[in-house]
């Protein structure tokens, strides 16, 4: 996937340079290029942002760099434009999954106190994280990009599979357990030390049950639950 990010600050997109979506970078599984919306601005200053029409508090950033800057991005990314903003549905797993099979993306990452409006005819979709306000769109955008390309195929190894996580299926992950067996008086529970897997697979599938049930009843409430999802939640309570 090549995913290319308009950012004021493209320093702070460093951190992917790291851990497992490092490795993915320098193993050519994704190309991830940051674009710095200010060598765009037409200002001898350089400046991209100005107070908006009719007063108010704050700056909004003016629309001519973040165009010219999206525009000179589409000449080699021809995938949807992304906005980090308030107005946008909520991120979560379906759409990390969604997004995860595109070939191209482009993120934009807004400041101050937002964009100019007629930016908007430069935008595919608006993304949120949360009703919570930041700093800047690049803080929104890191957990977006890393959510997408843990999902790419090769991203991950065997070893730190996605597909048992809390939210890939709309439930919580079961509990885990390492060595020892035996910590402060706490056991390890005995189906997971039996080698009987159908038993751990039913204990496990259980347990994400219960866990969602108990600590997100709103994910627990979109569930279709299989024959043997109830059957396993028939004695809990």
């Amino acid at each position: 996937m090549k995913i290319d990010i308009a950012t004021l600050f493209p320093e702070m997109f460093e951190v992917f340079d790291y851990s497992i979506i490092g490795r993915a970078i320098s193993e050519k599984i994704i190309k991830l290029n940051t674009v710095n919306i200010r060598d765009y601005s037409q200002n001898k200053h350089k400046k991209v942002d100005d107070y908006p029409y009719g007063g108010g508090a704050g700056m909004l950033m003016t629309p001519q760099p973040i165009v010219d800057c999206i525009k000179d991005i589409k000449s080699g990314n021809k995938g949807k434009v992304i906005f980090l903003g308030p107005r946008g549905k909520t991120f979560n797993q379906q759409m990390a999954k969604e997004l995860s099979k595109e070939k191209e993306l482009i993120f934009l990452c807004g400041h101050y106190e937002g964009i100019d409006e007629r930016v908007y005819d430069y935008i595919d979709m608006e993304i949120s994280i949360g009703d919570f306000v930041l700093t800047g769109g690049e803080m929104a955008c890191i957990p977006i990009v890393d959510s997408i390309c843990r999902l790419i195929p090769g991203v991950l190894s065997s070893s730190e599979s996605f597909e048992d996580e809390s939210f890939y299926d709309g439930v919580l992950e079961y509990p885990q357990y390492t060595r020892p067996s035996c910590f402060a008086g706490c056991e390890v529970p005995k189906v997971l030390l039996s080698g009987h897997h159908e038993n751990i697979r039913k204990w496990r599938r259980k347990q994400s049950l219960m866990l969602t049930q108990q600590k997100r009843p709103d994910l627990f409430k979109k569930l279709k639950l299989s024959k043997e999802d109830k059957k396993l939640l028939k004695n809990f309570k």
